[in-house]
């Protein structure tokens, strides 16, 4: 039978305790919706008073298995009630190995466990390649980035994290020519407040990266042309450049003055870029 409650009355109908903040919710519905009444692995991480397992079994209906992760053994209790749960430490990557050996691939992840940097990115590292496809990671809690009890500031926060899996999905494009190893199964990683939510696709878009043109009507220059219309002095050099092209067929000068346009060419959009930087420096407001 199909719930059409709302999720947080759900999380109040439910008589055991837990805490949640108020604006994950719509989160939750926009995240979960096409979850709903289907035949999905739904596993939360940080389940010791049971109301969040109820809550989530009522949301997605009686088709869902719904597996709870605790570090706190007195959680087996919810065994009692037709849920899973597994004790261990989601900092563990044995841990990960074992369950996920045992379970097999899920759909949903959701942490909402001890939120130190380390349970958080273990847990998404152990869980990348355990997520079917269309599956999602979500990590809650995530302003302890911010926190100095949890090691704020620090170069290896959550957050940090998070925005090396972007970096890594930008990476993957062929225009960047890059050695690093970069995942081929993200293909979107969703910032809200408080809250990292990660998709998994397994199709083969994802490695098909490639620039496509319609062939349509080319209309005066092109973009790239004019890329650097507002910066005179570099407009000036990669203009003097096209002017003597014919030059560029001759032997040896055609050759300097290639290897000259190229080496001016950085040079001065190395310090523009700078300036640029410098100009830009007041937007980064955080």
């Amino acid at each position: 039978m199909e719930n059409s409650l709302k999720l947080i009355d759900l999380f109040y109908f439910s008589k055991n305790r837990s805490i949640k903040w108020k604006k994950y919710f719509p989160i939750y519905e926009t995240l979960f919706e096409k979850y709903r009444n289907k035949g999905i692995t739904f596993v939360e991480i940080g389940v010791l008073d049971g109301g969040s397992l109820f809550m989530w079994r009522e949301f997605f209906g009686e088709q869902a298995r719904i597996i709870g992760i605790e570090i706190n053994e007195s959680a087996k209790v919810w065994e009692d009630y037709g849920f899973e749960i597994f004790i261990g430490s989601q900092s563990d990557p044995k841990f990960w190995q074992d369950f996920y050996a045992e379970i097999g691939k899920v759909d949903i992840v959701l942490d909402d466990g001890g939120h130190t940097y380390q349970q958080q990115i273990v847990t998404v590292e152990c869980s990348l390649e355990n997520i079917r496809p269309d599956g999602k990671i979500i990590v809650e809690d995530t302003y302890t980035s911010y926190e100095k009890e949890y090691g704020y500031p620090s170069n290896y926060s959550f957050i940090k994290y998070a925005s090396n899996l972007v970096d890594g999905m930008n990476l993957r494009t062929p225009k960047i020519k890059t050695k690093k190893r970069t995942s081929n199964i993200i293909s979107n990683v969703s910032f809200f407040e408080s809250m990292v939510s990660i998709s998994i696709d397994r199709s083969e878009k994802l490695s098909l990266a490639e620039g496509i043109s319609n062939n349509g009507v080319i209309l005066g220059k092109q973009a790239d042309s004019l890329r650097y219309a507002d910066k005179p002095k570099l407009t000036r050099v990669t203009g003097f450049i096209t002017s003597v092209k014919f030059l560029q067929t001759v032997p040896i000068i055609g050759s300097i003055l290639k290897a000259m346009g190229v080496l001016l060419t950085n040079i001065l959009k190395n310090i523009n870029n700078k300036l640029d930087n410098l100009k830009l420096r007041r937007y980064f407001k955080y």
